[in-house]
């Protein structure tokens, strides 16, 4: 599911195998008990990188797991959408500075798991971001909206983002202000990456006052997180 590894202050958590690393309660749950992990262990000044091993950095919720019949089961998505946003509220509220080194394909869900990192930095050899909510007939949550108003760029990127459903590459994002740098490999953007942690653990902040700050900055998404409108009060269809 997904692995931790600690160089020196530096987290490396690793969405792991090659498949689409999809959202669902297995997953999300090993990536939260590893969030709980790096709060422990986390040292006065310490660094998070969230990247994935294969062709997906995540394809979003696991429709398949959540659907029955075709029919998206309601109890199956408050479930996922629980758990994620769980997770977006530890991202943002973890004592340290926070990167999401986006690897592969990046999609739906999994792109607000990315914004709730403070830097994104993606591969530019393959892969897209796509919020695919509008081709598939979903909705999107408040709280979803709420972070890419903050995350992503100027109103027309999130038009491109949200209301085309376009395909964005790492130079497309990097234009439209969505990623903060694009890398020739999936290796490269986690070495960028470390070396954007280095960089940051070298400043020497104090963590817990650098949680204060985002989680004020970020206060409007934390306001929402506590309810997923789209999952309690409709009934999508696959």
């Amino acid at each position: 599911m997904c692995t931790l590894e600690k160089r020196g202050n530096i987290f490396i958590l690793t969405l792991t195998g090659p498949g689409e690393h999809r959202l669902n309660p297995t997953l999300l749950d090993a990536i939260s008990a590893a969030l709980s992990q790096v709060r422990a262990d986390s040292s006065t000044s310490s660094a998070l990188i969230t990247t994935a091993e294969g062709k997906f950095f995540s394809n979003g919720y696991d429709l398949a797991w959540a659907s029955t019949s075709g029919v998206l089961s309601l109890n199956r998505a408050k479930i996922m959408s629980s758990k994620l946003r769980s997770i977006v509220a530890d991202l943002i509220s973890l004592p340290m500075p926070t990167i999401a080194a986006i690897s592969g394909h990046c999609s739906a869900a999994a792109v607000i798991m990315a914004l709730s990192h403070d830097y994104v930095l993606m591969r530019n050899d393959s892969g897209y971001i796509y919020m695919s909510e509008l081709d598939i007939g979903f909705s999107i949550p408040e709280w979803f909206v709420s972070l890419i108003q903050i995350k992503a760029g100027s109103p027309i990127s999130q038009r491109e983002l949200v209301l085309r459903a376009a395909k964005l590459t790492a130079q497309d994002a990097l234009k439209w202000g969505i990623v903060d740098s694009a890398h020739v490999s999936a290796d490269e953007t986690v070495m960028a990456a470390i070396r954007l942690g280095e960089n940051l653990i070298g400043r020497n902040w104090n963590g817990h006052v650098y949680a204060q700050i985002r989680m004020r900055m970020l206060a409007k998404v934390l306001e929402k997180l506590g309810y997923d409108e789209t999952v309690e009060l409709t009934r999508p269809r696959l």
